[in-house]
């Protein structure tokens, strides 16, 4: 039976150029064809040892192709590859810069801080400290030679030392009318430390109250700011600032214990309704201050305190007169 001759993968040119072996012709003998037949085929890619590695066209061209096809495609991302690194690298240092978000646990922190720092005043501070540029001490003096600085404790127990509150910059204060009834002459001392004589200008004394007018003033002077006391509540926090027995300018702090309520002074000759009784610390020399909101507007005039003893000294209950009467009463409007 007639045998398919092998077909070598390398060119012609490279089998003519290899030796003949000996025996063999052009197209070969029929034992070299059996030969042929029956040996096992060498691998192209494997030659045999000591002969040269026959390097086909077609592999080089193939060689060729990959390495142009390589080359192509490096070129080809090699745009990508550089775009992907420009933006990580700006991803990088935008994240870098920008700002933590802040959470709620860091404002926390940084107000503790703040607090531990520079601790806030406490609201009776606040309030005392709006009032302050218009508190007024008030001297009722029984003698044009007395100059009313002995004995203070003295004067305020004899009902001619008191405290005023400013309520219009032109020098306008409220103070009480026990404060001042008698006297022949009065002297104020304003906040900045300003001193100067006063007139009465108006009186009430229903109210207990009278009205003064400074014959000088200082360049600062700040009138108080008034508020109705129409929303005014049991246990709102207030607070009285005055010159009890001199001393001063003094704070005390309290609520409001009621509203509408009457005092009849200790004589029994003059009731005092429509007060405003708080638990503020107050005391001879108090009369005529400001009761004071924590918002540091003034809702009444300090004015009297009960005490059922002979004592004349604080026991808890005070009273002031809304500022709304106190205003109305010497023919000011306070809003």
């Amino acid at each position: 039976m007639k045998r398919t001759p092998l077909i070598s993968r390398s060119s012609r040119a490279s089998r003519a150029g290899a030796p003949q072996q000996p025996g063999s012709g052009e197209t070969g003998s029929a034992p070299a064809q059996a030969s042929t037949a029956t040996a096992r085929p060498t691998s192209p890619t494997a030659p045999a040892p000591g002969a040269a590695r026959p390097r086909s066209r077609w592999g080089a061209s193939q060689a060729s192709a990959r390495a142009l096809a390589q080359r192509w495609r490096l070129q080809a991302w090699a745009p990508w590859v550089v775009a992907a690194g420009f933006a990580l690298l700006a991803l990088t240092l935008a994240s870098s810069q920008r700002p933590r978000l802040i959470t709620q646990d860091d404002i926390d922190a940084a107000v503790r801080a703040s607090l531990e720092k520079d601790p806030l005043p406490s609201p009776y501070a606040r309030a005392a400290a709006a009032v302050a540029p218009s508190l007024v001490r008030v001297q009722g003096l029984m003698d044009e030679n007395d100059d009313g600085e002995e004995n203070a404790q003295r004067r305020a127990l004899d009902r001619s030392l008191g405290t005023g509150v400013v309520i219009v910059d032109n020098g306008t204060i409220l103070t009480n009318l026990h404060v001042v009834w008698g006297a022949r002459k009065i002297r104020v001392h304003f906040h900045n430390g300003h001193r100067a004589e006063a007139q009465i200008v108006n009186i009430s004394p229903e109210n207990d109250l009278a009205v003064l007018k400074a014959m000088s003033l200082p360049d600062d002077l700040q009138a108080a700011t008034m508020r109705s006391t129409s929303d005014l509540q049991p246990g709102d926090q207030v607070v009285a600032v005055g010159f009890p027995f001199g001393i001063g300018p003094s704070v005390s702090a309290g609520v409001v214990s009621g509203l509408k309520r009457e005092f009849r002074d200790p004589e029994g000759k003059k009731l005092l309704t429509n007060l405003i009784q708080f638990d503020a610390a107050a005391n001879p020399g108090n009369s005529g201050g400001p009761l004071v909101t924590m918002d540091g507007n003034v809702v009444g005039i300090v004015t009297a305190i009960l005490n059922p003893s002979e004592a004349r000294t604080f026991i808890g209950i005070g009273f002031a007169v809304p500022i709304e009467n106190a205003a109305s009463a010497v023919g000011i409007h306070p809003f």
